[in-house]
């Protein structure tokens, strides 16, 4: 029986699903934010996703999903059997789903090594932790405004770097850590400290579906799925799967995706128009660009993917007075995204050296094929 509901059956509520969507074709991206009240289907999206992926081909028997066509990314046990010889054993499991629990402690979600064991017997035995059991798949904090802070710098450290590295008494456990990080909250129940909101790539606002007919749909769809999930998967196993294969396709075609200086310079005086600090929402902006052309099946990036990406990852960050809600208006940001543009032909036509097309490394298509077989 169907126990997840379809990514494609979800109504309404685009902007979560496209933020969702490119997380899933680049993870390195940083991770979505999902604010909202109750009954938005914010976990029901996180689930979803992860349903929505295909199998992973993973090496048999290793306890942190590695892939065996990335040896460079094995976990420390992967790097010990391939130094032994032989090429490992490869089988196929689902894209894991990881929901953490608001409780969860710094030794549970990165996990330990038993220092004791390794003292008597001379041994390194590691303990895998929420990380381990979530590399290559879906990582789903609810009320994640609620975690412990530290908890939260660790999760979005390890999302950043894409790997976990564990030390004890001077022993040391690294494996990789690649997911996409999912975390969901009511701001009637508090914020995120500024510092935290800031490293989350993306941050979408979900508000109840208004609009009578729309509404009227999600009822349908659900009191269907309650009643026969599997002929309600059923009924949408052609949209999972054409997407599904959108994104597989997006995920190869991504390193592929060319961007020139003009675009550079428009999302750099995009951002400065909104006095946003520090650079991250920069790269962001990129990297979503890109994922969004990749998506649409394109090779360059325009200011169409631009202003989408701005989307995502400006409204959290943008500086706003006390009791000020964060809403980036459209108008506004179209506005600032022309001007941007005109300064950044002009600075362009300043600097003829600026006039290359910037190229995806060898390294990104490489990482690029890989996530494609995931």
């Amino acid at each position: 029986m169907r126990q997840t509901y379809p990514f494609s059956a979800i109504v309404g509520q685009e902007r979560m699903k496209r933020a969702l969507i490119l997380n899933a074709i680049n993870p390195q991206i940083g991770g979505v934010l999902i604010r909202g009240e109750r009954g938005t289907a914010k976990s029901t999206a996180a689930r979803a996703l992860a349903a929505l992926l295909p199998l992973l081909e993973v090496v048999q028997g290793c306890r942190f999903h590695c892939d065996p066509q990335r040896p460079d990314l094995f976990c420390d046990e992967c790097r010990e059997r391939l130094a032994q010889g032989g090429d490992p054993a490869v089988s196929h499991v689902a894209t894991p789903f990881v929901d953490l629990p608001v409780s969860a402690t710094e030794d549970r979600v990165v996990g330990t090594l038993d220092i004791e064991k390794a003292i008597q017997k001379g041994e390194r035995h590691f303990e895998p932790g929420i990380l381990a059991a979530a590399n290559r798949g879906v990582l789903y904090v609810d009320e994640v405004n609620l975690l412990d802070d530290h908890v939260v710098d660790l999760l979005l450290d390890s999302a950043a770097m894409g790997v976990n590295v564990v030390e004890r008494e001077g022993i040391s456990f690294q494996h990789p850590a690649r997911f996409v990080l999912v975390g969901s909250m009511n701001p009637e129940e508090g914020d995120l400290r500024p510092q935290l909101l800031d490293r989350f790539a993306h941050a979408v606002d979900v508000v109840g579906i208004t609009e009578a007919a729309q509404r009227v749909e999600v009822l349908r769809r659900r009191v269907f799925f309650e009643q026969d999930p599997d002929a309600f998967g059923i009924a949408y196993e052609e949209s999972e799967q054409t997407l599904c294969g959108r994104i597989l396709a997006a995920r190869q075609r991504y390193a592929l995706v060319n961007y020139t200086d003009r675009d550079l310079y428009t999302i750099a005086a995009l951002t400065a128009s909104f006095k946003v600090d520090g650079h991250r929402a920069d790269i962001v902006i990129l990297k979503t660009a890109r994922a969004q052309a990749a998506l649409d099946s394109r090779l360059r990036i325009n200011d169409k993917d631009i202003l989408l990406a701005a989307e995502l990852a400006l409204p959290h960050r943008m500086k706003k007075q006390p009791f000020q809600d964060s809403v980036l208006n459209p108008e506004q940001l179209q506005s600032n995204l022309r001007q941007a543009r005109a300064e950044a032909e002009k600075a362009v036509e300043e600097d003829p050296r600026q006039q290359g097309e910037a190229k995806a490394t060898a390294d990104e298509k490489k990482a690029s094929r890989a996530m494609s077989r995931s």
